[in-house]
């Protein structure tokens, strides 16, 4: 685990894992809609037909902050334009939400679910 880049991925591959449990069909990963945006998971909470997208943040430790710090104004408001392109691009769906993962790796892992933030 040297760069972010590879923090991030692996923190992506515990947060599909974990939602996959919590009852989520992923949708895709990853989905660019422009240079600044890109949302980290597309998801659908089957329980109740919600479309969700969902922001992993994930940090080595909390040594610097939380995970969940580290989503700034700027980064939601290119979540929501991702959001509103999508719903264009596929009208079927009525309820939607933006949710975020944070994920510590050490000393122990720790992940936290933040629905509709």
């Amino acid at each position: 685990m040297s760069n972010n880049r590879e923090i991030g991925k692996i923190g992506e591959d515990i947060a599909v894992k974990y939602l996959e449990e919590q009852g989520y069909k992923i949708i895709e990963r990853n989905r660019h809609f422009s240079r600044a945006c890109e949302v980290d998971i597309i998801a659908l909470e089957k329980s109740n037909n919600t479309l969700v997208f969902i922001e992993v943040k994930t940090r080595k430790t909390d040594f610097f902050g939380t995970p969940f710090e580290a989503i700034t104004k700027t980064k939601y408001n290119h979540i929501k334009t991702g959001l509103f392109s999508y719903l264009q691009e596929n009208p079927q769906y009525k309820k939607y939400r933006i949710d975020a993962i944070s994920i510590l790796l050490q000393p122990k892992q720790k992940i936290e679910h933040l629905k509709n933030i």
